[in-house]
């Protein structure tokens, strides 16, 4: 593993640079997990063929820095990420984010401009809002998230036999988390949606087959964006169903 020292944060941002060929592709994970968890298998899979890929682990997350000073904002991660993937990687470069790293992906694309030739999306925060876990932990204060909310999140977690979030969440930095949630509650102007309707390159936005129906279908279809769906997998693509997920990619970056 690498560490890439921004200077917007001032801290450390880890990584996996996993060598290959092409274009490489940049993993972006969600709220509360870790790309060095959640997609090694992946970027490794057979069906992608040895593409080069760079598992990015967000700053509070994973074996990266937790700095007390930083925003956590989906655009300050999107910010240091622009930093790290100017610094390391020279050509055209293709971005993967699920979820909070969907919308990550989606301003960073913004930033890196011509630099990207691919954006690819799994069940990606669009609007403001959040999902379930982003709008039961910003309801909290972040001291009350911090002291007591964080742990019952994650004992939650377990109950309903989400093993493998669990163990990221409890691993990552609860003041990050809080941070990030607020964020996605929050929003943005332009909006998520609104910056990816704009952007002019190829765009996939993979979802899950038990996320059926989807109010985003026919309306990303209406912007030529391609949806793509993975069978036997909800929200937690990676985890149930990691062939599925890396054979959309595949179909994504061809």
């Amino acid at each position: 593993m690498k560490a890439f020292r921004t200077n917007s944060a001032a801290a450390n941002i880890a990584y996996y640079d996993v060598s290959g060929h092409d274009a490489a592709v940049v993993y972006i994970h969600g709220l509360g997990c870790a790309s060095s968890a959640d997609y090694a298998g992946i970027a490794g899979a057979n069906v992608l063929g040895g593409r080069r890929a760079i598992l990015v682990d967000l700053l509070g997350s994973g074996f990266s820095d937790r700095p007390t000073r930083f925003s956590y904002s989906v655009d300050d991660h999107a910010r240091a990420l622009a930093e790290l993937v100017e610094a390391v990687l020279a050509g055209p470069v293709n971005l993967f984010g699920h979820s909070m790293g969907g919308a990550i992906a989606i301003v960073l694309a913004g930033i890196l401009g011509t630099h990207v030739e691919r954006l690819i999306l799994s069940e990606p925060n669009l609007d403001p809002g959040g999902g379930a876990f982003s709008r039961r932990i910003a309801a909290l204060s972040e001291w009350d998230y911090v002291a007591r909310g964080h742990y019952e999140l994650v004992d939650a977690a377990k109950a309903e036999g989400n093993m493998i979030w669990a163990a990221s969440l409890a691993g990552s930095a609860p003041f990050a988390v809080y941070r990030e949630a607020s964020s996605l509650v929050a929003g943005c102007k332009p909006t998520w949606r609104e910056r990816l309707y704009d952007l002019r390159l190829p765009r996939t936005v993979i979802l899950g087959e038990n996320s059926l129906p989807h109010v985003d279908v026919d309306e990303l279809l209406r912007h030529d964006i391609r949806v793509d769906i993975v069978p036997r997998a909800g929200h937690s693509l990676a985890s149930e169903n990691p062939d599925g997920l890396a054979t959309a990619l595949h179909r994504a970056l061809a």
